[in-house]
């Protein structure tokens, strides 16, 4: 009771609504928060020019799951304009996250588990880009201001995302450790859970558990442009960082009563919500995020604990590599799906304030 009272005081905790219906896609999140900015923006100059390099028929909530549409066929078949940036990006999938492990209080440069084309560089060029800033050495991309919206309107929503910030290094005893340098992280002695997605859920249990705390609704049909060709058959394992990434979501929407990203935003910003500002340029504010969400993913991997280890092998590279069970509180659902509604709505309104801040009012 105190570890769940202490994450929901940090989370801000919120009502539960009876719900209307579940939500299992994962481009949800990232509509959710272009729909929260979106609304911010109403009027705005900043909407102007956001509608200036948006094709029509695009809204701030369609494109913000641009960047991972891109990865495959999820979202339908690739246009030529993913094609392109695709072949001129092979790197892209990197993009979106950075691995600091998450018993630290700091994202720095160069530091274990950061990299040169992380979720903060990558936003930081960006955003040098659409501030009419940058040079060919602060986009070493190359993003034209159209692509660096797509690339912004995207990272704002997954660097909000603890894991996609925090990651956790399993020692060789079964533990989680903390490498000092890049080096130590070796396979060997130190293992990168890959944010997670080596940190293996029980299915069953965790959606029994969930299902008990936060009843489910009932189930929608995919909407049109959403991402498909998930298995059809039930997993028995669930990676750690799936269950950020989409679970958790799910579980925000339920508790909020809402169906889609359009009403969860609705809901948010009804309410009002109190919002940390950022400071300085806002070419620095990746490195704000970053933190806040560091300090999130501490409560995420609050109480979890590892179980046995096992080794698999990828069917499609043949490279083997070590996962490990986890096993959560039986009211993990509650504490994690009030951190995920915080973090959807901070990257909503984060994603709003930045691009004011890029195109300010005259």
């Amino acid at each position: 009771m105190k570890r769940l009272a202490c994450m929901l005081a940090l989370a801000g905790a919120f009502a539960t609504v009876a719900p209307s219906t579940a939500l299992a896609w994962g481009a949800d999140g990232h509509r959710a928060v272009g729909a929260i900015a979106a609304k911010l923006l109403k009027g705005s100059v900043a909407e102007r020019r956001i509608a200036a390099l948006l094709l029509p028929g695009e809204t701030l909530e369609s494109v913000a799951v641009w960047a991972d549409c891109v990865k495959g066929n999820w979202c339908g078949p690739q246009t030529p304009e993913m094609a392109a940036y695709v072949a001129a990006n092979p790197k892209h999938s990197e993009y979106h996250y950075t691995d600091v492990p998450f018993q630290l209080g700091a994202y720095h440069d160069h530091a274990a588990g950061t990299f040169e084309d992380d979720i903060v560089q990558t936003l930081k060029s960006a955003i040098l880009v659409l501030q009419g800033k940058d040079t060919p050495q602060t986009n070493p991309h190359r993003f034209t201001p159209r692509q660096a919206l797509l690339v912004v309107a995207h990272l704002a929503g997954d660097i909000h995302q603890p894991l996609h910030v925090g990651a956790a290094f399993v020692g060789k005893d079964g533990r989680f450790v903390v490498p000092k340098t890049k080096a130590e992280i070796d396979e060997l002695n130190i293992f990168d859970s890959r944010g997670g997605n080596n940190l293996q859920l029980d299915d069953a249990f965790i959606t029994s558990i969930g299902n008990r705390a936060i009843p489910p609704g009932a189930p929608k049909e995919a909407p049109a442009g959403a991402m498909a060709g998930a298995p059809t058959g039930t997993p028995k394992t669930k990676p750690f960082h799936s269950y950020w990434d989409s679970t958790v979501v799910d579980y925000a929407f339920r508790r909020s009563g809402t169906r889609t990203p359009e009403q969860f935003a609705q809901y948010a910003i009804d309410r009002k919500p109190s919002v940390p500002v950022n400071t300085g340029d806002a070419a620095t504010w990746p490195y704000q995020w970053a933190n806040d969400s560091l300090a999130i993913s501490k409560l995420a991997h609050m109480d979890v604990t590892l179980g046995a280890a096992s080794t698999v092998k990828s069917k499609s590279s043949g490279e083997s590599y070590k996962v490990w069970a986890l096993v959560v509180p039986d009211d993990y659902p509650v504490p994690s799906s009030a951190l995920a509604r915080q973090q959807l709505v901070k990257g909503g309104y984060n994603l709003a304030a930045l691009l004011k801040e890029i195109w300010p009012e005259a």
